[in-house]
């Protein structure tokens, strides 16, 4: 987060920086100057862009502990059965273990790196190994946040949002995957905001 505040405020900066001394310069200095000019504004969209996604991963890492996990299944095209087409995790049901449950990348922003990391045919064993083991905090049912091993495995870094459409879209049929009223009480804490109605719950033994 702090790092994207630096940079919301670095390149509008540079960018008005640059201004000034081209004001005092001769003409043909504006055109050096162009490439920063035009490569600016999109930096600021980018770097506005990322804090919605930065205080839902907030939100998220307040409620779950992160999880270490190895060798998480992954892919680069359609996961079988899934809503949206991505590429994707897949993990556990925490009610059913046998059950498992894809975490598709429904947005592209700042995904390109993920890309490159995932299970797929071209993809390269040291770069695979840059995602293992996988840091994740959440649950696959709802919404979770995933990150890479940093500074010799003991943070995680280059953290991502993933969740299931309807938690976010009213238009979708919400889906609990056999979660109890507990648990969608603890991912309606981390953000999510369309869930199961209490009908819905698997009845109690």
């Amino acid at each position: 987060m702090a790092m994207n505040v630096a940079g919301l405020i670095g390149w509008p900066a540079g960018w008005v920086a640059l201004i000034g001394i081209s004001t005092y310069t001769p003409n043909w200095v504006v055109w050096i100057f162009m490439p920063y000019f035009l490569y600016g504004f999109y930096r600021i969209f980018v770097q506005l862009t990322y804090f919605p996604a930065a205080l839902g991963i907030r939100r998220v890492l307040r409620a779950y502990p992160w999880q270490i996990l190895e060798k998480v299944p992954s892919g680069l095209g359609r996961y079988p059965g899934a809503r949206d087409d991505g590429i994707w995790f897949e993990f556990r049901n925490p009610s059913a273990p046998e059950e498992k449950i894809p975490l598709v990348f429904l947005k592209h922003h700042r995904s390109h790196w993920w890309l490159r990391r995932l299970d797929g045919p071209r993809t390269k064993p040291e770069r695979r190994a840059q995602i293992e083991p996988l840091w994740f905090a959440g649950d696959p049912r709802f919404l979770g946040v995933v990150a890479a091993p940093g500074r010799g495995g003991q943070v995680p870094k280059r953290l991502h949002l993933l969740y299931q459409r309807p938690v976010f879209d009213r238009r979708c049929a919400p889906e609990g995957w056999g979660a109890d009223p507990v648990a969608v009480e603890h991912a309606g804490r981390a953000g999510a905001r369309y869930l199961p109605e209490p009908s819905q719950f698997p009845a109690q033994g």
